[in-house]
């Protein structure tokens, strides 16, 4: 399979900073918006935590911009609509661990890091089929999410 190749949407301006992407994860575009939108500004420890808990059903993620028919969820402050998507949480995880140790080769803390840009956005579509019954079919796209993240030490 070919990836698209694809920059990076900011410039990393400053010596306490590192970054980290993947393209084309299979998940859901929706779940992993509104999972950049909720780890934004914070630090990357807790982030990796909280995400741990959604893919355990202990803690869900606020559905702010995609929350049309998602059921309310306790626990979440100053929201209600919220759910766990967890095949997102567990790329974001990864992502987050990575971001961690490209922090440690150039020299960062990692305990002081805070996330200080994520950009999910949509990948490129991989066209598939349903098998239908009298040999016919029904298509269908796969999506695709690209998604990077910038932190920078902190004291």
């Amino acid at each position: 399979m070919i990836m698209a190749r694809t920059k990076y949407s900011q410039k990393i301006e400053g010596e306490n900073m590192a970054r980290g992407k993947v393209n084309e994860v299979p998940v859901s575009p929706k779940h992993a918006i509104e999972i950049a939108d909720f780890i934004k500004n914070k630090r990357a420890g807790e982030a990796v935590a909280y995400l741990e808990d959604v893919v355990a059903g202990k803690k869900a993620i606020p559905f702010r911009k995609f929350n049309r028919n998602v059921a309310h969820k306790r626990g979440l402050s100053g929201w209600d609509a919220g759910r766990y998507p967890k095949k997102a949480s567990e790329a974001y995880i990864r992502l987050l661990h990575s971001v961690t140790r490209n922090a440690e080769y150039i020299g960062l803390d990692a305990e002081k890091l805070q996330i200080v840009h994520v950009s999910a956005n949509r990948g490129r579509g991989l066209r598939g089929f349903f098998p239908r019954a009298m040999g016919r079919s029904t298509p269908k796209r796969r999506e695709t999410v690209n998604i990077e993240i910038i932190v920078r030490e902190v004291e």
